[in-house]
């Protein structure tokens, strides 16, 4: 038994360098300061974690959906109610939607918090405002699929934009491939256009923090660290962190679908306008348009996103302590702090909008 117990050892070690070897997982063991693996620099990881939960979902219902208009929100219905794991699944998928947008603005907070747009992660930044545009925008074209009252209604009003964006609305315009229903064009860019998008983001991201490490804290005295050096630790101790967190992050999503089935509204009826509320990440859009006008969408997400993109260059020093840096902080909580207004009056003063939600 002891001999056999020794033979095998080796054989295990042959086994896990045969697929390093071929992989090139023990590129993933490099070492990272010891705070990487607190959860605030967790927050991407989780994200990621958040998105293969998505992707597996989502393959899941494919099988079940129709992206014709007619059968939309009936086929919806009939995995709520006949397909087994069905109404599970389906709200896996609604509320990691969810947690996603969460997690990846919280990632962002953190990376300005911290300073970590500056040199050299200029690019990364950048790389990370980019996936976040695209991440509401995947939480968008979601949304639209259940095909009840509110999704038709938000089809509408970006039709209604893609005018006002002239070739570049062409992708969400009816007057693309006009045979094609346009329900069936965002089922095409949810399911297949952006999660490669995406996928390919996320690896250009994953590349330039594996280049660059994890950034300093910022808050640590440069010279101070210079003298004693923070301890490291492999980034295989970050990846368990991620997926232990992501694992929780999973069970609460379990017991919210058990407890909360992601909702589903009725068939839509053509010409009720303005009737409902969208999930809550597209409230603050909707309150702009009842305030001063659809086409005044466009400039609120324009703004913020050029603002993020432009971060790194507008704040070049190389302080990184947010003390410090109080006018590109009081910038970015006074943009946070208009979010939140616009969510709350979309919420609670929008005229004759009722919140469907699903």
């Amino acid at each position: 038994m002891i001999e056999e117990s020794k033979g095998t050892a080796p054989s295990k070690r042959s086994f896990w360098q045969s697929l390093d070897e071929r992989l090139g997982l023990d590129a993933l063991n490099y070492n990272i300061p010891k705070h990487g693996n607190k959860l605030p620099y967790m927050l991407g990881g989780i994200t990621f974690f958040a998105f293969v939960i998505l992707v597996l979902t989502g393959i899941f219902l494919t099988f079940y959906y129709d992206p014709n208009p007619a059968n939309a929100n009936a086929s919806v219905r009939t995995i709520m109610t006949d397909v087994p794991f069905g109404s599970f699944v389906r709200s896996v998928h609604y509320w990691t939607a969810q947690a996603m947008v969460i997690s990846v603005v919280l990632h962002m907070f953190r990376v300005f918090i911290t300073a970590s747009y500056k040199r050299p992660r200029e690019l990364n930044w950048i790389i990370g405002v980019l996936l976040l545009a695209v991440t509401f925008l995947f939480f968008f074209t979601g949304t639209i699929l259940k095909w009840d009252e509110e999704a038709y209604q938000g089809l509408n009003e970006s039709k209604e934009i893609s005018h006002f964006l002239g070739p570049l609305g062409l992708p969400i315009s009816p007057n693309l491939a006009s045979n094609v229903p346009l329900l069936a064009r965002m089922y095409a860019l949810h399911i297949a256009i952006l999660p490669l998008v995406i996928g390919a983001i996320v690896l250009g991201h994953l590349f330039y923090v594996h280049h660059f490490n994890i950034s300093p804290l910022p808050w640590k005295n440069r010279r101070k660290s210079e003298e004693k050096p923070e301890p490291r630790e492999p980034f295989m101790v970050h990846l368990k962190g991620i997926l232990k967190y992501g694992l929780v992050l999973f069970v609460i999503i379990a017991v919210l679908s058990i407890v909360f089935p992601a909702p589903l509204g009725p068939a839509p009826v053509t010409g009720i306008k303005d009737a409902t509320l969208p999930l809550w990440p597209l409230i603050p859009l909707t309150a702009i348009d009842d305030l001063i006008g659809l086409w005044w969408v466009l400039p609120a997400m324009a703004i913020p996103l050029l603002f993020l993109l432009a971060v790194p260059f507008i704040d070049r020093r190389e302080e990184l302590d947010p003390r410090r840096r109080k006018a590109i902080v009081l910038l970015f909580v006074v943009g946070v702090a208009i979010f939140l207004v616009l969510m709350i009056f979309g919420m609670t003063l929008s005229p004759g909008r009722t919140l469907v939600g699903g």
